[in-house]
């Protein structure tokens, strides 16, 4: 049962870094190690700049 479970966990966190689900939550570890002088925006701020920049910069999107 244990190999059952680590499979799902791992399936789990795999599904969540696919769907965004933790960015935000990593953006945050990232700020509080590398900026801890600086304020940590909102989770909404978060999603607004990342989607402003992903239209900025397109990349290898393909629309």
């Amino acid at each position: 049962m244990g190999r059952v479970t680590e499979g799902l966990r791992h399936f789990r966190w795999y599904w969540a870094s696919l769907m965004g689900d933790n960015h935000y939550q990593r953006y945050v570890e990232h700020r509080r190690r590398k900026h801890p002088d600086q304020p940590v925006c909102s989770e909404r701020e978060y999603w607004r700049m990342r989607h402003a920049a992903s239209d900025a910069n397109p990349g290898a999107r393909c629309c």
